[in-house]
């Protein structure tokens, strides 16, 4: 994990969600000083339109958005052709991407399950946080950062969340579960602790959740806080309970209005 924020890209195909999506990358990137590519990512309904009428929607966006840039970052715009996942993936890698934020839809059911998909596979794949942002999760600020705790030291998640609490002036929450605290989660709590005062002063607090899942004790401690960030590893233990979850692999992303960052612990 990088020490500050250069790049952050923005998957764009011309739909509402993309606004909150783009608000929410400008918002950083003026906090962070860092660039701003917005990326072209074609789908089914992109298909009516040619190649020449897409590149000037994206060029239109450019210009409507440029102006909101302020210091030292600048606006990008970049333009995918075939399978979305790898194009993603070989323009993170090759443009050095730091973050990636997408916006969540609203209603649709179907763009519902692939974007929770997504997330989680592009998160796995380029080794890339990528924050989900919907309509309703448009703070400016991050505040109160949740970080569940469980089954090892979240590394990553610990370095991001110090540089956002850094920026934001945030209060970080580690978060576990009351019955899974034996000898060896309640060290990993003491570790992350430790780690996050060794590199940071951001103030930091401990708490024992009640339930059976690790992930919707999250999601409800979110809520009664008012958190304005949770961050999560996409593995088993971060997915909301139900068949139906596990079968979309639905992470927290859409359980909640608050922003979900799916950080992969891979150092």
């Amino acid at each position: 994990m990088a020490n500050n924020l250069y790049n952050i890209l923005v998957p764009v195909d011309f739909t509402a969600k993309n606004k909150w999506a783009i608000a929410k990358a400008i918002e950083l990137a003026n906090n962070f000083h860092c660039n701003v590519h917005l990326v072209y990512v074609p789908n089914l309904l992109s298909r009516r339109y040619s190649n020449e009428n897409l590149m000037k929607k994206l060029e239109q966006l450019r210009s409507f958005y440029k102006d909101q840039i302020c210091g030292q970052g600048a606006l990008e715009t970049g333009y995918l052709s075939g399978s979305k996942q790898s194009e993603l993936a070989d323009y993170i890698k090759q443009h050095e991407m730091d973050l990636v934020v997408t916006g969540l839809s609203k209603f649709n059911l179907i763009q519902r399950i692939i974007s929770s998909i997504s997330i989680s596979r592009l998160a796995r794949k380029t080794n890339v946080p990528v924050l989900a942002v919907r309509s309703g999760g448009l703070v400016c600020h991050f505040k109160k950062i949740v970080l569940p705790v469980s089954g090892e030291i979240p590394i990553r998640q610990i370095r991001l969340a110090a540089l956002l609490g850094r920026a934001f002036k945030s209060t970080v929450y580690f978060v576990s579960l009351r019955k899974q605290v034996g000898g060896n989660t309640h060290s990993i709590l003491e570790s992350a602790l430790e780690m996050v005062q060794s590199i940071s002063t951001i103030p930091v607090q401990c708490f024992l959740l009640e339930g059976q899942n690790l992930a919707k004790s999250t999601l409800e401690f979110s809520k009664k806080i008012n958190a304005d960030l949770i961050m999560v590893n996409p593995v088993k233990d971060f997915y909301l309970p139900g068949l139906w979850n596990r079968l979309t692999d639905k992470l927290l992303s859409y359980g909640t209005k608050i922003p979900v960052l799916t950080v992969m612990n891979k150092n």
